[in-house]
């Protein structure tokens, strides 16, 4: 039994899921406060979850398929993106590392869009900091090493055969 490309874009949604899922529990349950870079992350892994599953609902074919495959790459290309910024930030020597700024919610309160995001890729010290890893590294290259395997899997959905 093959795996169709509507259940290729619903298992991507559901991967999705369940990294946000995992977001989630690492902040309320063990007390990981996201930084702005893990929040822009998080928009990635939604943006690509939601494209994913409208995907899946309407089921593209032929080089439409091949469009919303990319459209999905896009979406975990940002995410990806964003993920390498931040693994950046946190191997920079203690004395390169940008000072700690206001918070994400204060800005968004108080600065035009286009300065926050300005802000929060200029990156501050919180998301330099390294508060938990899995097998020697940190959640940011495991979550740019997810956004690589939605990508590649994304593309291969939309290109093969059926």
């Amino acid at each position: 039994m093959s795996l169709t490309q509507r259940q290729g874009f619903a298992a991507i949604a559901v991967v999705c899921v369940a990294a946000m899922g995992f977001a989630l529990y690492a902040q309320h349950v063990l007390g990981l406060e996201p930084c702005p870079l893990c929040i822009f992350q998080r928009v990635g892994v939604i943006a690509t979850g939601v494209l994913a599953a409208l995907f899946a609902l309407i089921n593209p074919r032929q080089w439409r398929a091949k469009l919303a495959a990319v459209l999905v790459a896009l979406a975990s290309v940002g995410g990806g993106l964003v993920s390498s910024w931040h693994v950046y930030l946190q191997h920079l020597p203690k004395g390169q590392v940008p000072a700690c700024g206001p918070g994400l919610d204060f800005m968004m309160e108080t600065l035009p869009l286009q300065q926050v995001v300005a802000a929060v890729f200029k990156g501050s010290g919180e998301c330099a900091e390294i508060t938990w890893t899995f097998l020697g590294q940190s959640m940011p290259v495991w979550t740019g090493l997810l956004f690589v395997a939605l990508i590649v899997f994304a593309l291969w959905n939309g290109w093969r055969q059926r």
